[in-house]
């Protein structure tokens, strides 16, 4: 696998980009997108929809900026944040710039983020926010990457999908929102780069929850700017790429993943009779046969030896797992 270096030192840049826009035409953007991606080596995946564009995309340095200057005439991306890391390696196989309905998936047709969303909080400003008893702190990850590590007395929703956060919060919306002195709570969310928290703070909006916030660039830039000393981040930052998670500092943290199941694995799980690299972790051991497992030896053989012979190997498709849209 590639490994993780500084954008301006590595062969490889990787640019993660969202911006929630109203496209009139997502579709006339696309091969003028792909064209230009394929003409500069780009390789990668871009979301393009009505509610705007979304995606991670790596190359050569020039090639990523000259995507990145198309980017910014789309309609309303002048200002589009992108968020910049390296690799010693290209880390992707092909280029798609795919039409979706949603460039991130919560099943919510009616809502406008490009305008509606909750307020932005600062990094530097959101440990005053979070420490208020009148605010509710929620994570909108996924159940397997809260459990990498959360926000201290965040609310874990246990979903195994954005999808299911609509349904999770209609139906916890009492309790959540409840007060003694009869004022709602101010509402604080989170994710790990700030596309979930945008749609998800737009969601409560349309729920007609007045006082919404949520964290300007994710756990991400917090962890980049707010120093480890003064922070409220308890574990590490599962993160949809090569590095598995991060800790403060954006350095790689020590989760590996499971390339049977997609769930991190921590160094006990590591340790565990039923973990084997490539094949199965204790979370999915009982969930495969032992063909199955034979079939990701096979795989994960070929992986090693075509890395040992310096390419990659394309092989069976992996299990997706989760929100892998998230930047």
């Amino acid at each position: 696998m590639p490994t993780a270096t500084s954008a301006t030192d590595a062969l490889i840049s990787v640019a993660a980009l969202y911006r929630f826009v109203s496209f009139a035409e997502p579709e006339s953007l696309r091969a003028p997108l792909q064209q230009l991606c394929d003409a500069n080596g780009i390789r990668g995946t871009l979301l393009l929809a009505d509610e705007g564009i979304n995606g991670t995309i790596a190359g050569p340095h020039d090639g990523i900026a000259a995507v990145l200057d198309h980017i910014r005439t789309l309609p309303d991306c002048a200002d589009i944040e992108v968020k910049f890391s390296g690799a010693d390696k290209m880390p992707f196989l092909r280029m798609k710039v795919r039409l979706k309905r949603e460039i991130v998936t919560m099943g919510q047709d009616s809502l406008d983020p490009a305008n509606n969303a909750g307020n932005y909080v600062d990094p530097q400003d959101w440990n005053a926010l979070i420490s208020d008893p009148d605010t509710i702190v929620i994570d909108t990850r996924n159940d397997y990457e809260v459990a990498v590590g959360q926000f201290e007395g965040a609310i874990d929703p246990k979903t195994p999908s954005f999808r299911d956060f609509p349904e999770w919060f209609r139906a916890e919306r009492e309790r959540l929102l409840a007060k003694n002195d009869g004022a709602p709570p101010k509402v604080a969310m989170y994710c790990t780069g700030g596309i979930r928290c945008e749609k998800s703070t737009a969601f409560l909006a349309a729920e007609g929850v007045d006082e919404v916030y949520h964290l300007k660039g994710g756990i991400l830039k917090y962890l980049e700017t707010v120093p480890e000393e003064l922070s409220m981040w308890r574990g590490e930052c599962f993160v949809f790429d090569q590095r598995v998670s991060v800790v403060h500092g954006l350095t790689q943290g020590s989760y590996k993943l499971c390339h049977a199941c997609r769930e991190p694995v921590s160094r006990e799980e590591a340790e565990s009779p039923l973990y084997e690299e490539g094949v199965s972790c204790p979370a999915c051991h009982g969930e495969r046969t032992e063909q199955q497992r034979t079939s990701y030896r096979e795989r994960h053989k070929q992986q090693v030896l075509a890395a040992q012979r310096g390419y990659q190997h394309v092989g069976a498709v992996l299990p997706q797992k989760g929100d892998q849209d998230d930047v």
